[in-house]
């Protein structure tokens, strides 16, 4: 076997297998931005690490699942800065819109529980005091922190939701299955943020990196069902408004 760069040895004495070695290395210079302008081919990294091209494919294909890099035909492996995109106008879920582009979206779920909060009663119609179900969860994509998601729902809606498992599974999904109301109407409002404290480390942003803060009121047959607000890392996720020639759009009043 080719020897590996003196400073690009993987310890083959380590428990940790050696694609997980150089997964680990890779993801530290990708980050460093030492492969903004070429991704090396498998062969180069084969040479720089000593490794067999085994190896190296098992290492880039965990990056591909976790939404680092893909492959482009005629291209190779190149890496991807904004890994997700969603379209605006439209119901989604982030769930969905993650799966589909191949990654895995899982959940860290922070809150489930049975709560009052007036700011949330008062977005969804409510009396300050009305019982809601708060669902808090981190969102990943490939293992990595995307969002910090929270959503409230009125009690007499979410109460068969307090005792499911949300680590790998979509809210409406589960409101479907239960027989609750989906949301079928509402609206969405974004705005740029920076953060707090708190939220920056759930999301491992740094001081000064931005976010989108989504807030997000669902209806059913012009009932609220829910509200939900969305601190969404801006380096991994763009929206996009599609438009055609002779629509019309205006300003509309804030939302409330």
């Amino acid at each position: 076997m080719v020897s590996a760069s003196p400073d690009r040895s993987l310890d083959r004495s380590s428990p940790l297998p050696l694609w997980a070695q150089l997964e680990a290395d890779l993801r530290q210079r990708l980050e460093a931005g030492e492969f903004d302008e070429a991704f090396p081919t498998d062969l180069a990294l084969t040479v720089e690490y000593g490794v067999s091209r085994h190896t190296v494919r098992e290492a880039i294909r965990h990056l591909n699942k976790t939404g680092v890099l893909r492959r482009e035909r005629g291209r190779g492996t190149v890496v991807d800065r904004a890994e997700f995109e969603q379209s605006l106008g439209t119901l989604y879920s982030l769930f969905q819109s993650v799966e589909s582009m191949g990654v895995e979206q899982t959940s860290d779920v922070l809150t489930l529980a049975e709560v009052v909060d007036p700011a949330a009663a008062a977005a969804l119609a409510l009396a300050d005091d009305a019982p809601l179900v708060l669902l808090e969860r981190l969102r990943l994509a490939g293992g990595t922190p995307l969002a910090l998601d929270r959503a409230w729902m009125p009690l007499d809606v979410a109460a068969p939701l307090l005792d499911l498992d949300f680590t790998h599974t979509a809210l409406y999904a589960e409101l479907e299955r239960a027989g609750a109301p989906v949301p079928n109407q509402g609206w969405e409002r974004l705005t740029p943020v920076v953060p707090s404290a708190p939220d920056r480390a759930r999301l491992g942003l740094h001081e000064t990196e931005a976010a989108f803060f989504l807030e997000r009121l669902g209806t059913r047959e012009g009932r609220p069902v829910e509200w939900r607000t969305t601190i969404i890392r801006g380096d991994r996720f763009r929206f996009v408004s599609d438009w055609t020639a002779g629509a019309r759009s205006a300003l509309r009043p804030t939302a409330s």
